[in-house]
């Protein structure tokens, strides 16, 4: 397959409007007054998210030089949620500003690699100011519903659920989230432990509408061997 290639200012240009293109689409998500996002679907409905990582994920670009743009800039915003959960939107917005000055000043001459090196003291030295400026959650049931919600786009009801979720399993416990049936969001607590290993036979199956193997109190043996017939 022939390939297409641009250098220098061509180059950069075309990266910069990909960039731009996406960016432009994520940042109007920000913050508590940020707007929503219709996105078209090959299947059924569009949908309508206020979620810059969603926003980011969905765009593709026709021209193969624009969309790289684009695709650097969505690996900024995935990477952020991969690592902090949130915080995508603000990742993306902050990560154009540093491009598109990055660009003007290495056009008018600048070295990158020293560019580069003033980027990173600059952001050790904000990190540094962050976390004088930050306060710890810890046990504050308030804060974390506080925290929750910002999470869950304002939504008031996934906060206190979490919060309350929260409360119920401490450090100590997991929480999961899984797609209800019905429309309601509710918290189901779970004593004991949790092992991600379905049955090994549909016979062990008690529910058939579920497909569920439920039982009380049985006899539990952890063994470090697999067991493949009754004599082992």
């Amino acid at each position: 397959m022939a390939k297409e290639i641009l250098y220098s200012i061509e180059s950069r240009d075309s990266l910069k409007k990909g960039i731009d293109k996406l960016a432009n689409a994520v940042k109007v998500t920000l913050g508590p007054r940020g707007r929503n996002v219709v996105i078209e679907k090959k299947f059924g409905a569009p949908q309508v998210t206020k979620d810059g990582v969603t926003v980011a994920k969905e765009i593709e670009l026709k021209d193969p030089f624009e969309n790289m743009g684009a695709q650097l800039l969505r690996e900024v915003a995935s990477k952020t949620s991969d690592n902090a959960g949130d915080g995508t939107t603000t990742a993306t917005v902050l990560a154009q500003a540093i491009i598109n000055i990055g660009i003007k000043n290495v056009t008018a001459g600048a070295n990158p690699m020293e560019l580069k090196r003033g980027i990173d003291k600059a952001v050790a030295s904000v990190v540094a100011s962050l976390r004088k400026m930050s306060k710890e959650v810890g046990d504050d049931y308030n804060k974390i519903e506080q925290v929750a919600r910002v999470s869950a786009n304002n939504d008031g009801e996934i906060g206190k659920l979490i919060a309350e979720a929260m409360k119920k399993v401490s450090k100590e416990g997991v929480i999961t989230v899984e797609e209800a049936k019905g429309i309601e969001t509710t918290v189901d607590v779970v004593e004991g432990m949790q092992f991600d290993r379905g049955y090994i036979s549909p016979y062990f199956v008690t529910n058939t509408e579920k497909m569920e193997a439920v039982m009380d109190n049985p006899y539990i043996l952890i063994h470090d061997k697999k067991i493949s017939n009754m004599k082992e």
